[in-house]
């Protein structure tokens, strides 16, 4: 096999890529998070990063001139090859891999059913209850696997010798609650298992051990701020080594222009042979986000993003948390007041969830507290203590 993607047919129109994505300085220049802020529009108050995140203004109209660009049949092909190699780098240097170690596809699920078939008949596949079904359904539609669900607190302890795979959300979708990924990780390598985290609502605000876990997915238009139609894989080389190549296409081809027509297979020598065709717009979106997300840094979305989410919570009486997202029981048609208001929450699994990013402001917070006053039932000072 060899290595490398070539672009052979628009060699010649290099100099037409966008400087939005040719250009991202490299380290990028700091940015602190309330000047960050200001690179979004919402409307009103948008406490809805968990369903979809808002992409900075660069990064919208980067999407939006990739399809002007196609409406005037000017979009192409190497602008999109650009984007994506740059999305690539840049997830890499979100989460501390290098970029041979990271696929980019459409969806999670996508990702997590090639390591769905790569798993022997019989393995064992250890979940969290209620998790993500993006994460959960295709090791439940795989036939002949055993699939074992335990309460989130509980995963950790529950890893034995017979456990093959321990599947699990870094922040649960439904609540916001963060694994406790340093016992996991220490009870997976304990009995010989393997670790595939879906840090979709982790990757942009908190810090995951990309490092130590064997693979990692990644959807890209939550808290990476990009269009939907992105995602990204990463792991181990050995880990992604097992991983079959069965949605393969021209674009895990070794030379990607020149593994279009006709056989021998010819893929990619590192985890791009598990990459599917991208949405070029989508792609070309995600590079400016993932630019600003690089420019804030990890740490300092973190801390905005967790303050704020504290704000909120002592705003309802309850305790300093550890997640972005907060989620508490209201009272029926609390979701439809807020929005009324054009405060922008979400309800999951029956309870109100607010969750906060870079497009959120202490007068966002104050806001949706003003709204929910009296909304609250009594029982989340009971029920929601920080987990």
């Amino acid at each position: 096999m060899c290595y490398g993607c070539g672009v052979a047919e628009d060699r010649d129109m290099a100099d037409t890529i966008s400087a939005a994505i040719r250009d991202a300085p490299e380290p990028p220049e700091p940015l602190d998070a309330r000047t960050a802020r200001r690179e979004f529009a919402p409307r009103g108050a948008f406490l809805n990063t968990a369903s979809y995140g808002l992409p900075p203004r660069g990064a919208h109209e980067a999407m939006l001139a990739a399809e002007r660009d196609r409406a005037a049949g000017l979009l192409t092909t190497g602008m999109g090859d650009e984007a994506v190699r740059r999305a690539r780098a840049l997830f890499g240097r979100l989460v501390g891999l290098p970029p041979e170690r990271i696929a980019c596809g459409p969806q999670v699920s996508y990702f997590v059913g090639l390591v769905a078939a790569s798993l022997p008949a019989r393995a064992t596949v250890l979940v969290a209850d209620g998790d993500f079904t993006s994460l959960l359904f295709p090791f439940l539609a795989r036939p002949g696997l055993v699939v074992r669900s335990v309460p989130l607190e509980r995963i950790a302890g529950a890893v034995d010798g017979d456990v093959d795979l321990v599947a699990v959300s870094a922040v649960q979708s439904a609540d916001g609650r963060v694994a406790a990924m340093d016992e996991l990780i220490g009870a997976a390598r304990a009995h010989g298992a393997r670790v595939l985290l879906d840090a979709t609502q982790a990757v942009g605000w908190l810090p995951v051990p990309a490092d130590r876990v064997d693979l990692l997915v990644c959807g890209g238009y939550k808290w990476l701020m990009g269009p939907r139609g992105t995602c990204f894989l990463a792991g181990t080389a050995e880990a992604l080594a097992e991983l079959p190549a069965i949605g393969a296409g021209w674009y895990a081809g070794a030379d990607v222009w020149d593994s279009i027509y006709g056989a021998p297979l010819r893929l990619a020598g590192d985890a791009r042979r598990l990459d599917l065709s991208p949405a070029w717009q989508s792609w070309v979106g995600q590079v400016p986000a993932l630019e600003l997300l690089a420019r804030v840094g990890v740490a300092a979305v973190h801390a905005h993003d967790l303050a704020l989410a504290n704000r909120f919570r002592a705003g309802l009486g309850l305790p300093p948390g550890d997640s972005a997202i907060v989620s508490v029981p209201v009272a029926e048609g609390t979701a439809e007041l807020l929005a009324a208001h054009e405060v922008i929450a979400a309800v999951r699994a029956g309870r109100l969830r607010c969750a906060f990013h870079l497009s959120t402001s202490e007068q966002d917070v104050d806001r949706a507290l003003e709204l929910l006053s009296g909304r609250v039932t009594a029982g989340a000072r009971r029920d929601d203590q920080p987990r």
